[in-house]
């Protein structure tokens, strides 16, 4: 490296560096905040999906009155006979 000039010794340090990027704090596991405010907003959704579904399936389902249904006259409270 001596019998280089110095602006070759710059350049050829600069290209051997390493650069290493902390993403740490943009991953899941490493940051407890982030991890929890995610499972409490799957929670949230978890927990509003099953209350919209089962408002639909009661919807689906109601109650759709009184069917109109012939009972035989001998079986009333008061029954007639022929």
């Amino acid at each position: 490296m001596k019998d280089r000039p110095y602006f070759c010794n710059a350049n050829y340090n600069q290209m051997n560096q390493e650069v290493i990027e902390d993403n740490s704090h943009k991953d899941f596991t490493h940051n407890w905040v982030s991890t929890s405010r995610f499972i409490w907003f799957c929670q949230v959704f978890l927990v509003l999906a099953f209350v919209l579904g089962g408002c639909y399936n009661l919807y689906t389902h109601r109650y759709k009155g009184v069917p109109k249904v012939e009972v035989p006259s001998n079986t009333l409270y008061n029954p007639t006979y022929k």
